[in-house]
């Protein structure tokens, strides 16, 4: 830890107008762990023994039904925090979060999030705004489910992905981490094979280029127009 610098997390949202001083402090309460791509940070209802800043990677975030199936939840990007469970009252995890690629991350033990959020009142006040963020995301997420057709709920998963995490390419722009079909079908309470028969379509018509766990948007205005179209 000796060799991370303030400058490290100045620039992150979570720690957005804290001072020099308050970002040694935090660094020196944190260890950093690595995680290889499909190892688990940690686990649905496991006791919530850290919360988590992910410095290098993405991560799934999944729940599973009462029937075991495996619904994608969200994926956290770089520079954001996850694992918060004191700050929504739980003392066990929500949820399990997955490496979905390899990952970097700080940890903080649980024990201290009350002297943390006391002595960087900033920092709290930056982690409540995102949990507020987050839970609007899920809101819009069951509205979105309840009322779009399936080819609105793939194309708009592929177009928050590539918003959130693309990269550009002479191709277009990769969703730069690896998903498969399997994972978009998690994403948006649809069939793997109705995830196929969409993105072979779109990749037909050159909206998309589609290949094994990756996705460039060629045309992106196109699933734009389709995501937000309405009957």
């Amino acid at each position: 830890m000796s060799r991370l610098d303030a400058s490290l997390l100045a620039d992150l949202p979570p720690f957005s107008g804290l001072s020099k001083s308050s970002l040694d402090d935090m660094l020196t309460r944190a260890v950093s762990f690595r995680h290889p791509k499909g190892t688990h940070i940690f686990r649905e209802g496991e006791d919530a023994h850290s919360f988590f800043l992910l410095l290098d990677g993405y991560v799934r975030v999944v729940k599973l039904t009462p029937d075991g199936e495996q619904v994608i939840v969200r994926y956290i990007a770089t520079g954001e925090l996850l694992g918060i469970a004191k700050a929504i009252g739980r003392e066990t995890y929500p949820a399990n979060a997955v490496a979905a690629a390899d990952c970097v991350v700080l940890a903080w033990p649980s024990s201290a999030w009350e002297t943390i959020v006391a002595a960087h009142p900033g920092f709290a006040t930056n982690t409540y705004t995102m949990v507020g963020n987050r839970l609007v995301g899920t809101q819009d997420r069951v509205v979105e489910l309840a009322t779009e057709r399936v080819e609105q709920r793939v194309a708009n998963a592929i177009v928050s992905l590539a918003r959130e995490t693309g990269r550009k390419t002479e191709d277009g722009i990769l969703i730069d981490f690896p998903i498969s079909r399997q994972d978009i079908s998690e994403m948006t309470g649809t069939t793997l094979h109705t995830v196929s028969r969409l993105l072979s379509s779109w990749d037909t018509k050159g909206w998309i280029k589609s290949g094994r766990q990756k996705i460039t948007l060629v045309e992106g205005h196109k699933l734009m127009m389709l995501a937000s179209a309405r009957d």
